[in-house]
């Protein structure tokens, strides 16, 4: 699922003290709201696969390094789950399944290429095919996908291809230059936002 952060009609008081108090700590309101409604449409999304009230599951994250609140994000009801979430200024996107799941949505810059984020982000060969910044975000996207899968690393993205072998690859382009990638273990379908 996808859509403007006002689209996503769910509570605030779903959210855990953990998701309210890393909210809370945004600078710009239209940020705030962003990673809220993500958190939000996460749970419609688990809802949906799980035929079960939204309301009722717990969105838990915890890294080694950094605590609550970070790491992969899992429902705490059905922590076999695959949950993921993306959120950029002015739009949110999550998705739900069986098995290692991952989404990210990034606006694609305007102007010229952005040949230092191509530098950082694509293998050499990535780096003789991709020409736009539009082309540019769709394997950044991809590789920021495989990174929530837990497939790869920020370090490892030059050196590994946005490679999709054994995988379904589900995108998207929202909003005009905002591009979605869904990677996930089984065969994905975008649905509308519902509450």
């Amino acid at each position: 699922m996808g859509g403007r952060p006002d689209e996503v009609l769910a509570p605030e008081d779903w959210l855990t003290d953990v998701e309210r108090a890393r909210a809370a700590r945004f600078a710009f309101e239209p940020d705030r709201r962003s990673f809220t409604a993500a958190h939000l449409l996460v749970r419609l999304c688990a809802a949906a696969v799980l035929d079960t009230d939204p309301a009722r599951l717990t969105l838990l994250q915890h890294c080694e390094v950094h605590g609550p609140g970070h790491g992969r994000p899992y429902i705490e009801q059905a922590p076999s789950l695959g949950v993921s979430l993306s959120h950029t200024r002015g739009y949110v996107c999550a998705v739900a399944g069986a098995g290692r799941v991952g989404i990210d949505a990034e606006r694609v810059p305007p102007g010229p290429f952005d040949r230092l984020l191509a530098g950082r982000a694509l293998t050499e060969r990535e780096l003789a095919a991709v020409t736009t910044n539009e082309e540019l975000i769709r394997h950044w996207t991809r590789k920021e996908a495989l990174i929530k899968r837990g497939e790869l690393t920020i370090d490892g993205l030059r050196e590994t291809d946005a490679d999709m072998a054994g995988r379904h690859l589900l995108e998207w382009t929202a909003e005009g230059d905002i591009v979605v990638a869904v990677i996930t273990d089984s065969p994905a379908q975008q649905l509308p936002l519902t509450s």
